[in-house]
């Protein structure tokens, strides 16, 4: 390619991009196919913009397949690529194994996961202290990022609009066990050098429009690479200012990819991320006596217990329940067992239902 592509500020290597022994590794066999080791950093209506050792490439994607719920290579995605004749694109002949996936469920009917980002090692999840906190909906991005695979990382952004910024870490803290939870502003500086120092590897940047991602993402990147849109000063939300997701490398080391605004997250197969993000109410049903109890109405739930003596608060085990089921049905779309259980569920509770009508119509 003769003019670098404005995705990128400079010419990069695969080493900036985060290539290592493993993917080396991994790539043996395609390179000894001629293929061309690269990393997708922008993937859009069948084409990728990606990066090579001899710079950016601009390749197209394969024809979406109808058998893997997750065909399409995505940003963040290692592939091979297979070299084009003069004038025509190179095309992504091979996908190598994700180490992480960043995954949520589709608004459709259909059982298909959207994938959000591939082989992150960081999902910083964003929180605008500029409004009033959504604890559930921070329990629901939680739940996101631990399934991916890679570390989350709480950020709470726009400090300086808030009038206790410490009282709200300590809130958001009792719902994000074993996460980091930074306090920072764009504004004065507060807390980016701490973020700098925590993330690393692949670092993407997850929540709704108007938590300041873009922002965020700028000031990580240290120059203005990401668009920044007004918010509403109504409700604190903001416009779609990330139209794809992208990857730029950091200066400190590692990469950044900004996503769009997420204005809702379904859970796709999440079980492993709500273990996490619910890790007390984990902890506290080991001592349940019943090993399959649902922590509702069962005798002897070391949880319920938890949650009368004031230990863990109703809404926590409530938010825990709703995710549960969230997932439970999201799962039951692609597993055919877990489908025929739910399908035997609403079966059975409709033949009770038509029998007590049936015996009250006799007592008329």
């Amino acid at each position: 390619m003769s003019q670098q592509p404005s995705f990128l500020p400079f010419f990069p290597s695969l080493a900036d991009f985060g290539w290592d022994e493993a993917c080396e590794h991994a790539f043996t066999p395609h390179r000894a196919a001629g293929l061309i080791p690269a990393r997708i950093v922008r993937a859009e209506r069948g084409l990728c913009e990606t990066v090579t050792d001899t710079g950016p490439l601009r390749a197209q994607l394969p024809p979406t397949g109808s058998g893997d719920p997750l065909p399409v290579p995505c940003t963040g995605d290692w592939v091979a690529l297979r070299p084009a004749a003069p004038g025509r694109a190179p095309v992504v002949a091979a996908v190598l194994e994700r180490r992480t996936t960043l995954v949520r469920s589709t608004a459709s009917r259909t059982s298909q996961g959207q994938l959000l980002a591939a082989n992150v090692d960081t999902v910083v999840v964003t929180v605008s202290l500029a409004a009033p906190l959504n604890i559930g909906r921070i329990e629901r991005m939680l739940a996101l990022a631990w399934e991916s695979g890679a570390r989350p990382v709480l950020v709470l952004t726009k400090a300086d609009a808030c009038d206790d910024a410490p009282t709200a870490a300590a809130e958001v803290s009792e719902v994000a066990p074993g996460v980091d939870v930074l306090v920072t502003s764009a504004v004065t500086g507060e807390g980016l050098d701490t973020l700098a120092a925590v993330v690393d590897g692949t670092v993407v940047l997850l929540g709704p429009s108007g938590t300041g991602k873009s922002t965020l993402g700028n000031r990580l990147l240290g120059q203005d690479l990401l668009t920044v849109g007004a918010v509403r000063g109504t409700d604190g939300k903001g416009r779609h200012t990330t139209a794809w997701r992208e990857l730029l490398p950091l200066p400190t080391g590692g990469v950044l990819l900004d996503t769009p605004g997420l204005r809702a997250v379904g859970l796709h197969d999440a079980g492993d991320g709500l273990d996490h993000t619910f890790a007390e109410i984990q902890q506290l049903a080991r001592d349940c006596r019943f090993a399959d109890c649902a922590h509702a109405v069962e005798p002897g739930c070391a949880v319920l217990a938890a949650v009368e003596a004031g230990e863990v608060p109703a809404r926590r085990l409530d938010s825990y329940h709703r995710l549960l089921r969230e997932n439970t049905y999201a799962a039951s779309r692609t597993d055919a067992r877990l489908r025929a259980d739910r399908e035997g569920a609403k079966k059975d509770i409709a033949q009770k239902l038509r029998a007590t009508y049936a015996f009250r119509e006799r007592q008329l």
